[in-house]
């Protein structure tokens, strides 16, 4: 039987029935199988994908909005994946072809690799930014930024609300809300009973993926990684915004080593709103 042309597949909306068959799809191109974060994502965003006649999926993505519910002033493409022994055939194009559409005026971010960069230049993203993951296991050396740190609480929603729109550029009250049970660790740093900062740990199959990372100044996002390491006997995982080289730095003298850059592209848009320099690493690198 002839296999269809790409532009002849339906796509469809994903659900959390679906998680499964996401999963096996990350584990088929040689990702982890990231149950919790599929979960998370098909949870807070909406899944588009691509049924296999023959069982699970050929194809997947995510797509996260921020802003109002109704007109949404930013989204995050994440989780762009097709099948091994159906890549190269236009079914990832297909697919976000379909996204961009859907998404009409919408300004549009995702993390690039360098494998899939060339595709999304051709649908007419821009690199307009660069992240380094660092990945390893964080060993304490000398003296720590003197930023006091705690575990957030219920009542530090609100403020960490307030902070994240701020420096996000866009409210994903959505995603912030979910944290507390998505993240193992959700803790804020603190000047003057005034909250400077926050950062969660997630966990990822063995790691615990920092992440999102806000705070008002490079020591505050140390003390909030430091807090947040002293608590967990996993390795860490993150992506933080290379223009931030002092933390770099400063993570990698401490046991994180470089793992791999991707590119941070748009779509509408010549960068990205917010703050970037209090916006040190993303939620996950799916959604922004």
């Amino acid at each position: 039987m002839p296999t269809p042309s790409a532009a002849a597949l339906p796509i469809r909306r994903l659900t959390l029935r679906d998680l499964t068959a996401c999963a096996d799809l990350s584990e088929n191109r040689g990702w982890p199988r990231e149950e919790h974060k599929w979960g998370f994502l098909l949870t807070a965003g909406k899944g588009y994908g691509i049924d296999d006649p023959e069982g699970g999926l050929v194809s997947a993505c995510v797509v996260t909005r921020y802003g109002p519910h109704e007109r949404p002033d930013l989204a995050a493409i994440g989780m762009v994946l097709v099948a091994e022994r159906h890549a190269r055939r236009g079914i990832g194009r297909h697919l976000m072809r379909h996204v961009v559409s859907a998404m009409d005026t919408v300004p549009l971010t995702l993390h690039a690799t360098p494998n899939g960069r060339p595709l999304y230049e051709e649908l007419g993203f821009k690199a307009t930014g660069r992240a380094e993951m660092l990945h390893g296991r964080f060993t304490p050396r000398g003296a720590e930024p003197r930023v006091a740190t705690r575990a957030a609480t219920a009542e530090d929603l609100a403020a960490i609300l307030r902070l994240d729109e701020e420096v996000f550029g866009s409210d994903r009250t959505p995603l912030i809300t979910r944290l507390p049970a998505f993240a193992d660790q959700l803790r804020v740093a603190e000047e003057d009973s005034r909250i400077t900062g926050y950062a969660a740990a997630w966990p990822n199959m063995d790691t615990h993926v920092v992440g999102p990372l806000i705070a008002q100044d490079t020591r505050t996002a140390q003390a909030l990684i430091s807090s947040l390491a002293a608590h967990t006997d996993r390795p860490l995982r993150t992506d933080i915004d290379v223009r931030h080289e002092e933390l770099l730095a400063w993570a990698k003298e401490r046991g994180l080593a470089s793992v791999a850059f991707n590119a941070v592209m748009t779509y509408g848009m010549d960068e990205l709103p917010g703050d970037w320099q209090r916006r040190f690493a993303p939620l996950t690198v799916a959604a922004g």
